[in-house]
Formats: C-alpha cells, sequence, structure tokens
C-alpha cells in the first residue's frame, strides 16, 4: 500500500518537536504494516475545528489523483474535531479509494471498529467545544476583575504579578505627551519621528509607524476604560490621559480624517518601475509627479542619471502615455494565437529541462519493464531457475522502488499540462485594462524590459529571454537590424 502522513497542532503554544512526534510514530506505523509513505502534509498551529487548513485541503485535493491508498494521523483528532467535517471528509476519500487510520489508536474494520471510531470522534469534538468553555469561562472573570488577558498590551502600561494593569514609569510619560503634542498642532509623521528618537516601541518590539500612532490616538484604555471582547469597565484601569484632551485628539483627528489629501485620488501606482530603462545610459527611469504654475498635478517618469545630473540628457516622458502604449503592446502580443501556441512550447519544455529527475525514472522504469518482460518471455521458454527468480524478484524490487519515486516527484512539483498553460494565459485577455492592479499584473507576467529612446520605444517579453533582463547593447545590436525581422516590439516616440 502507498500511504501519506497527515500532521497537525493547534496552538503556537506546541512546539515543532510535537509535530515530529506524530511523523515519526506514523512512520513506525507505516513501516510495521507494509506502508510506502509518499509525502507528509503538516498543517502548523492550526486548529481542526475548522476545514480552512491549507495542506488538509491540498491533500484532499491530491486524493482525487488516486497516487495513495490511505491517510496516516497520529490520532483521529488530528484529522478533524467536528462529527460532520470528518464523515464528509471521508466520503470524499472513500470515493477516492483513500480511508484513513490513526497511528496510535487500534481500530478494526468490523462494525464495532466503526462504533469506537464514533465515539472517539464525538470525544474528540467534545473534548475541544468543553475545553473552549472553559477558557472563555475563565476569561470572562478575569476580564469582571479588570484582569489583563492576554494579546497586545498597550503602550504606557505593564503587568504586575497578579495580572493588573499598572503604569509604566517609562512609557507612560510618553504616551500623554503625545497626546499634548497632537493637540497642539504636531503632524502623526512628526509625532512617529519623536517617539523613534525616545526608543518607544509597539508591543511587539517594532518601530512606532503611522499606523500605529493612529491607533495609540484612538486608545480608549488611556482613558481608564477596561477593555475585552464585549466587556468594558469605566475607570478599571489606571488612566493616562484626562477626558478634556482625549476628546480634543478625537475630534482633531476627526477633521483630519474628513479633510482631502491633496492628490490622494489622482495617485496611481508607477506601473512600470525596474521595467523601463532609459535608451541612451540604461539607467531606470523612475516615476516622479509634480504640480504646475497653474495647479494642474503631472506624473511623468525620469532618468535616474539624468536625476542625479550625472551627464544623461534624457527628457521626461508622461506616465499615462507610456503605461498606454506598454499595456496595449502587450494585449496584442497576448491576443495573437501563434504567439500563445510559443509560450505554451516554450513552457512545456522548460519544465521538461527544470525536473530532471522525473524523466529519468520513467526512464529506467520503461528499461525495467522491459527486462521484466524478457524475464518472463525466459521462463514461457523454459529457462527457470535460482538465478532466474532472483533476477526477476529483483528487477519488481527496482520497479516498486521506481513507481513510488515518479508518484513523489509528480506529488512534489506536479507538471503543469499544455490545456493548462493555454488557458492561464487566455485569462490575460479578459483582463480590465483600466484596472491599475490588472495592469500591474500584465506588465509583471509578460514585460521584461522597456529601453526608452529619443526616436522610439523598444519593448523586451519575457517569453523571449526568460526572466533575465535584455542589456542596452542587445537592444540596440537587435533594433538595428529589426527591418530584417526582429524578435523586439518597436514603437515610434515623441
Amino acid at each position: 500500500m502507498k500511504g501519506v502522513i497527515y500532521a497537525r497542532y493547534s496552538s503556537d503554544n506546541q512546539r515543532e518537536e510535537s509535530i515530529e512526534g506524530q511523523l515519526r510514530e506514523c512512520k513506525e506505523f507505516a513501516e510495521k504494516n507494509g506502508i510506502t509513505i509518499l509525502n507528509s502534509y503538516i498543517d502548523r498551529a492550526l486548529s481542526a475545528k475548522t476545514d480552512n487548513r491549507p495542506e488538509f485541503q491540498h491533500m484532499i485535493k491530491d486524493s482525487a489523483k488516486h497516487l495513495f491508498d490511505v491517510i496516516i494521523v497520529w490520532k483521529l483528532d488530528r484529522f478533524a474535531r467536528n462529527r460532520y467535517d470528518s464523515a464528509h471528509y471521508k466520503a470524499i476519500l472513500r470515493k477516492n479509494g483513500v480511508k484513513v487510520v490513526s497511528a496510535t489508536e487500534p481500530i478494526s474494520e468490523d462494525s464495532t471498529g466503526i462504533l469506537l471510531e464514533s465515539l472517539l470522534e464525538g470525544y474528540a469534538e467534545f473534548y475541544s467545544a468543553e475545553l473552549s468553555e472553559k477558557v472563555t469561562r475563565g476569561l470572562t472573570e478575569n476580564a469582571l476583575k479588570c484582569k489583563y488577558n492576554g494579546s497586545g498590551l498597550s503602550v504606557g502600561f505593564t503587568v504586575d504579578s497578579e495580572q493588573y494593569y499598572q503604569l509604566d514609569p517609562l512609557t507612560a510619560p510618553a504616551v500623554l505627551d503625545t497626546f499634548k503634542r497632537y493637540d497642539k498642532g504636531a503632524t502623526i509623521v512628526e509625532l512617529v519621528r519623536w517617539l523613534r528618537e525616545k526608543g518607544i516601541k509597539t508591543y511587539r518590539g517594532k518601530d512606532m509607524s503611522i499606523d500605529s500612532v493612529k491607533r495609540l490616538l484612538k486608545n480608549r484604555r488611556y482613558l481608564g476604560e477596561y477593555i475585552y471582547s464585549k466587556i468594558t469597565i469605566p475607570n478599571g484601569i489606571p488612566a493616562i490621559v484626562p477626558q478634556d484632551l482625549f476628546d480634543r485628539v478625537q475630534e482633531r483627528l476627526s477633521k483630519n480624517k474628513k479633510a482631502p489629501a491633496r492628490f490622494k485620488a489622482k495617485e496611481e501606482l508607477y506601473l512600470l518601475s525596474t521595467n523601463l530603462h532609459c535608451g541612451l545610459c540604461s539607467a531606470f527611469m523612475v516615476g516622479e509627479s509634480g504640480t504646475s504654475r497653474t495647479g494642474n498635478f503631472h506624473q511623468y517618469y525620469k532618468c535616474v542619471s539624468a536625476k542625479n545630473h550625472k551627464g544623461c540628457k534624457k527628457k521626461s516622458v508622461k506616465k499615462a502615455w507610456i503605461e498606454d502604449i506598454v499595456v496595449n503592446a502587450t494585449m496584442e502580443v497576448i491576443m495573437d494565437d501563434a504567439v500563445v501556441e510559443y509560450i505554451t512550447d516554450l513552457v512545456m519544455e522548460l519544465q521538461r529541462h527544470e525536473n530532471v529527475d522525473l524523466p529519468r525514472f520513467k526512464e529506467q522504469l520503461e528499461e525495467t519493464d522491459k527486462a521484466i518482460a524478457n524475464m518472463l518471455n525466459a521462463i514461457q521458454q523454459g529457462i527457470f531457475n535460482k538465478s532466474t527468480k532472483g533476477r526477476l524478484d529483483e528487477l519488481e524490487a527496482v520497479k516498486s522502488d521506481l513507481e513510488v519515486k515518479i508518484i513523489q516527484e509528480e506529488m512534489q512539483r506536479p507538471l503543469l499540462k499544455r490545456e493548462h498553460i493555454t488557458f492561464w494565459i487566455h485569462r490575460f485577455r479578459k483582463l480590465d485594462i483600466t484596472n491599475p492592479e490588472q495592469r500591474q499584473r500584465l506588465i509583471n507576467s509578460f514585460v521584461n524590459a522597456i529601453y526608452l529612446f529619443d526616436d522610439k520605444l523598444v519593448i523586451t517579453f519575457n517569453y523571449k529571454e526568460g526572466s533575465k533582463t535584455i542589456s542596452l547593447s542587445d537592444v540596440i545590436s537587435a533594433v538595428n537590424k529589426s527591418k530584417s525581422g526582429s524578435d523586439l516590439s518597436a514603437v515610434g516616440a515623441p
């Protein structure tokens, strides 16, 4: 039999060793029962109360390929702690010819075994529900006493030995000063810089950021409110900020939120960053923006060398104009059926070159099958002795080993079929090229590099040269012979 192992632990309190222990016992079970292990699926810090587990779902999908016969778990509660999920997924697995077995819970396959398995699954669900109730009850009792219940501890507070909130003498004054500074007109950016200079960090030990400062200024715990889940207790913890100061800060935050950010609606991603090069010096062309004397907002790309005054005289180019040209040219490529076929051929060939083991294993299996066939022909002709039998057993063992290696390779590095590649490329034909995110996805997938000259724009695509950026010298060489049929796409530029 061929099998896989599913291992899981449900919280960060359990360590990696618990996974190693599960795998060890499952492998020992497999060895005792003559099961060849093809793969292991591991979900870390994920609960079995839900089926939203990546490796679990991956395993269920792989079962449809009929590559393995059995899933080994350390205990049945590793598979699911919900009877309905357990029944649902076991039904799918049975349809795919796969069964679930426990390495540590011996269960027979008769009617008694069915009853025992049902009892174990029911107990796992009961244990999970009871544990959740106990934890919730304990946290609620703590909350009613205004005790710290875990999770993030707000800057300015510390916790004593009995889990009660206390003011942190080092950070509480900085919190109060932050409110005062903002009330007097300091910006969020200025507060971030000031807090970093003072060495104040978040509860996770990270530097203060714009978002963390905004959360700090909105945190009602600084008024002395104890907050946990749906429980709020005024004056439950020591206050850091007086009510009137807190209210003024909230009022200013609200006004700033409603105030329209300058040019915010007009700001867009610079889609060609890291792809657009200067045709004169090969340096990157980066996005820039500015406001004219008439108050109009402009965005454009500028050569880094020209920007830093290093001798390049390349002029800037309007962002919208060049991005539209590149997007439209790329869409023309995708709409060409001949190009799609060419890309598909390249990907198929690339897969064959990348996975050198799978073709070798398949070739060895073919040779082994021929050798076995020759041995069987010899036996049919009456040639049968100890050497013949030993050689046949040896060939059968080699064949079994190669079949396992092939399945393992196919599971770990699945090959895309031709129709899958074509379907993926065809999906780009339906992109909304007015959507910035979809435009970016198109460029990232297909555009290798763009070179902007004074009289032309040269676009190179990934399907020509792979992911390596094409150099300026290669572009110039190709453009010089473009009249005789170049691989590069060139359009005129003003």
